[in-house]
């Protein structure tokens, strides 16, 4: 949202900070098509098998079909969970409608050496049917350029949700074993949603707020750049990461330096992750000596 005031020429922060705040909440429903998405790869399977014994000449294997993926343990507690089955109709999630995609993903399942190998092992357990959804979802389906075009079609939002979103996902997954019932709660969209609302607002408004001051200490930490010739997302992420030090406490701020850093590995140059750690750690460090970085709380007062 910060890259996007910066390219727009004067956007309202008021309207911004509410793109911001809506696209988090549409994260949610991206969460909720994926925790979705093998039950439908499920049913598409069932059906195929109903259809193969409709055949005018079935072979032996069309009338008495490998059931073990149809009736996959794991993906029957999913298909009966309550939660997600009211988080789903609440924000009207759901696959109906994309049978041709669905059909694409299963007929990908069906090529994958995990679905083969778990179809003809000799053993069989509840551990195997989990594992079977979790790896080709992990590996198969959030890859597929089907299912990442899906999302980009859906909302302008998702282009960047997606890694976090499977993680959500795969991290559910897990917490599921044998004798959850379909009372398990799924993931919320928030742990705190007071403190991390706040959080933030506050860090886009402190950021935007103290952008001009931020630019003048960089200047003159980066004395062999014109900061024109700095990438931009890398100015956004060095002011973030400013405002986030000075104004959040009780973050420790090798935590705040290891976050911006992995961040610019994801959002900007090759090199940048070196340029942003060598110059916010000269930053912080004259920050301290002056006072205006405190850290309070246990294990954080220097």
């Amino acid at each position: 949202m910060l890259y996007a005031m910066s390219q727009s020429g004067g956007k309202a922060i008021a309207k911004t900070e509410k793109e911001l705040f809506l696209s988090i909440e549409k994260m949610y429903e991206m969460y909720l098509y994926c925790m979705l998405v093998m039950t439908y790869i499920r049913d598409v399977a069932e059906q195929k098998m109903e259809d193969n014994k409709k055949k005018r000449l079935p072979t032996e294997e069309d009338l008495n079909p490998n059931t073990r993926f149809v009736k996959n343990r794991f993906l029957s507690q999913l298909d009966a969970n309550k939660s997600l089955k009211t988080a789903s109709e609440k924000k009207k999630v759901s696959w109906t409608g994309e049978g041709e995609l669905i059909r694409k993903f299963y007929r990908t399942l069906l090529d994958t050496e995990e679905y083969k190998e778990y179809m003809s092992s000799p053993e069989e357990g509840y551990s195997n049917d989990r594992e079977v959804v979790i790896r080709f979802f992990k590996r198969h389906l959030i890859n597929q350029d089907a299912f990442q075009s899906f999302f980009d079609e859906k909302s302008i939002f998702w282009a960047d949700d997606l890694d976090i979103v499977a993680s959500m996902t795969i991290k559910t997954f897990k917490s599921i074993d044998e004798d959850s019932d379909e009372f398990l709660p799924i993931l919320s969209l928030w742990k705190d949603p007071e403190d991390e609302i706040e959080f933030a607002k506050n860090l886009f408004r402190k950021t935007l707020a103290q952008s001009s001051e931020h630019d003048k200490l960089i200047k003159e930490h980066t004395e062999n750049w014109e900061l024109e010739r700095i990438a931009l997302m890398d100015m956004l992420l060095m002011r973030m990461a400013l405002s986030e030090a000075r104004e959040f406490t009780q973050i420790p701020l090798k935590v705040t330096l290891n976050e911006y850093i992995e961040i610019s590995k994801y959002y900007s140059t090759p090199k940048s992750s070196t340029f942003i750690n060598g110059v916010l750690d000269k930053l912080f460090d004259q920050l301290k000596t002056s006072g205006e970085i405190k850290k309070v709380g246990r294990g954080l007062i220097q």
